[in-house]
Formats: C-alpha cells, structure tokens, sequence
C-alpha cells in the first residue's frame, strides 16, 4: 500500500512539474514582440483553461498523498530507538587507569602559599 502511494505521489511530483513548465507566464505576451511566440502548442486560444485545471488536480494529490505518507510513516514508529537495546556490561575501573601520569598537573590543591595581597596606596 505504502509503495503504491509513492509511485503515485513520484508521478504525480513529475507530472506538476512537466505541467507547470509548460504554461505561459505573466510576460509571455513581452516576448511575442521580439519574434517568440505564445501558446502555439495548444492553439491561438492558449491552453490555460486545461493546464490550470490540470496543475489544480495534480496540487490535490501531492498534498494528499503527502499527508497519507506523513501519517503513514508516524503509524509505523513504535516505541523508542533504545528499546530492544543489548545492555552493555558495566566495566570497573582498575585503579591503575585512574592514577595521573607522569609528568601531568596533579588534581589536588597546590603546594603553593598565597600571596597576600595589600590595599591600594598601604605598605
């Protein structure tokens, strides 16, 4: 079922778009000046009536079969991605791998005094 709607929505995808390029625009007439003409596929009388009624109908079923495969796809997700998960075996740290290496800054506090530091324009 799911196959089918996409082969129908793939053709009805190409379809709009082999439609859509073929209607006339807006400045189709600007052209015709300089030697082009318009709507000589379909006739003096031009095809618009036909192409829109059919750019109408491919519209209604792009957006149906988009909402069917959309709704089709969230039916078949069921559960969470770390269901059904192998758990992994919890590992102990070896206190060897925990040790700082050598030459490395130790973690605890410094060694160091503080400096005291004296207000401003005191000795």
């Amino acid at each position: 079922m799911i196959t089918a709607v996409i082969a129908i929505h793939i053709i009805v995808c190409i379809t709009m778009v082999i439609v859509v390029l073929l209607q006339q625009g807006k400045g189709a007439d600007v052209g015709a000046v300089f030697g082009g003409s318009s709507s000589t596929v379909f006739g003096a009388s031009g095809a618009g009536n036909f192409l829109t009624k059919i750019t109408w109908a491919c519209a209604v079923l792009f957006f149906s079969t988009s909402i069917f495969l959309a709704y089709a796809s969230t039916r078949r997700v069921t559960g969470s991605i770390f269901e059904g998960r192998p758990t992994l075996p919890s590992q102990s740290v070896s206190p060897a791998k925990t040790a700082p290496r050598s030459g490395s800054h130790p973690s605890g506090p410094s060694k160091e005094k503080p400096v005291k530091s004296t207000p401003l324009g005191g000795h």
